[in-house]
């Protein structure tokens, strides 16, 4: 390793250690301390001005153009099921299986089956209504639980869409890691789900239990207010309306997960479904489809639905400008080619396939805050040795790089700032909260992959 190479490690290093104590001890702002540190961060690695703006700009916009979209039309669409008493509803039937003591259990189970088709930001928007209604349920009556209601409701949640997420096809991340490495889709897709359950099990209501007490949550009050609130002088809309309208856009995005599995590309049906099973535009149609089941059809004229669904953007607005800076820092680090100095390294290691497969998205993760990132690399630098090597497994290769890619999600990682900003949580919480449960499926994850290589 060159010293330009130890160089740009100990900049990375320094940098981040920066912007923790800056928001953690002097509380500044995470927008700013975000924003400066990646121009710092980009011009003290030698990249010129012009490069900088220009990573700038582009992690900035990106993050904005997908998780930013997705964050204002969730915020619409849970102010209208909040508004007309939906997600209050849902909550209670939520509590009624088994009760407060249940939570947990029943919040981690109901985000893996809503999960399956979702990404991870869509996932957490289209949730978030539900999770603050339960956690301030909790909190009027706890039902012998201890520890905060919110990480009690929250944290099974957001265990349970990151292990789909990185773990069951069709999701991007483990899509790339089959495609690079050859593996059967089927056979990744069996062991994937397997693996999730005990991952879950232990990720998410387990440590929750244990966590919850610990730990602290205090989601912006006006948030809390907005979607937590009913309005009374409207009539609500049925439990079965209420599941359809949130299901709906859930199933335009499974239906475009079964098109892309069972159709061949260029056919008619594929190519609608690549259209409206898109996130985006999956939740804009169900935005839509609200303003109908939880507006005009409960007897709300269009001025009150307008109303409703501009006073939805205002408080998410800071999250969705932190999460955009994350996005810059995040592409700063890839543009002045941290990551690839890493991935180099990382291969002088002599280690066990699935062992270094996994080690090396960790890294990645690590240094570049996309589990996207981390993949693509790990399985580019590993697609040859699934050839060498015809004893390897590649399904359980690419599920241990999955698996790492959420290894410690930190301050570089915009899904970090998307939790941190929903939950109202400080740095030191999130690090014991957010940051451990991933790692704690990062780490399962691999185990169950060794585990899995001596017996099949």
């Amino acid at each position: 390793m060159s010293q330009h190479d130890l160089a740009l490690m100990g900049i990375a290093v320094v940098v981040f250690l920066a912007l923790v104590v800056a928001i953690a001890r002097f509380r500044l702002h995470p927008f700013p301390a975000l924003v400066i540190g990646a121009l710092v961060l980009g011009l003290w690695a030698g990249a010129p001005a012009a490069q900088v703006l220009a990573s700038f700009g582009k992690g900035f916009g990106d993050t904005l153009a997908n998780v930013g979209m997705l964050l204002a039309l969730g915020a619409m669409f849970g102010e209208m099921l909040a508004s007309s008493g939906g997600a209050e509803r849902v909550s209670s039937t939520l509590l009624s299986f088994g009760g407060p003591r249940m939570v947990p259990w029943t919040m981690c189970a109901v985000a893996m089956i809503l999960g399956l088709p979702l990404f991870f930001e869509a996932g957490v928007v289209l949730m978030m209504p539900i999770i603050l209604n339960v956690g301030a349920q909790l909190a009027k009556d706890p039902g012998g639980l201890k520890g905060n209601p919110y990480l009690l409701a929250g944290l099974p949640v957001f265990a349970g869409l990151s292990i789909v997420h990185a773990l069951v096809p069709p999701h991007p991340g483990p899509m790339v890691a089959i495609s690079a490495l050859n593996a059967d889709l089927g056979h990744t897709l069996v062991l994937g789900l397997l693996m999730s359950v005990p991952i879950a099990v232990v990720a998410g209501p387990l440590y929750t239990f244990w966590i919850a007490p610990k730990a602290n949550a205090a989601p912006p009050v006006d948030l809390v207010g907005r979607l937590t609130r009913k309005d009374d002088q409207y009539r609500s809309p049925s439990i079965t309306v209420t599941i359809f309208t949130i299901l709906f856009p859930i199933l335009l995005m499974l239906g475009k997960m079964a098109a892309d599995l069972s159709l061949p590309e260029g056919h008619p049906v594929r190519l609608l479904f690549a259209f409206i099973g898109n996130p985006i535009v999956a939740l804009l149609l169900a935005v839509i489809l609200s303003m109908f089941t939880f507006g005009f059809f409960l007897g709300k004229d269009t001025k009150a639905v307008g109303k409703l669904l501009g006073d939805a953007l205002p408080p998410i607005s800071a999250i969705m400008l932190i999460i955009g800076a994350g996005g810059a820092l995040k592409q700063m680090l890839i543009d002045v080619k941290l990551g690839a100095v890493i991935a180099n390294a990382s291969q002088m290691v002599s280690l066990s396939p699935i062992l270094l497969g996994w080690f090396i998205a960790v890294i990645m993760r690590l240094a570049t805050g996309s589990a996207t990132v981390a993949i693509v690399t790990a399985s580019g630098l590993m697609a040859a040795t699934v050839t060498a090597d015809p004893t390897l497994n590649p399904s359980l290769l690419a599920l241990s790089i999955g698996a790492g890619s959420l290894f410690f999600s930190h301050i570089n990682d915009a899904g970090f700032w998307l939790v941190k900003e929903y939950m109202g949580m400080n740095l030191p919480n999130m690090f014991k909260t957010w940051s451990v449960l991933e790692t704690i499926i990062a780490v399962m994850g691999l185990m169950l992959a060794l585990g899995l290589s001596l017996v099949i």
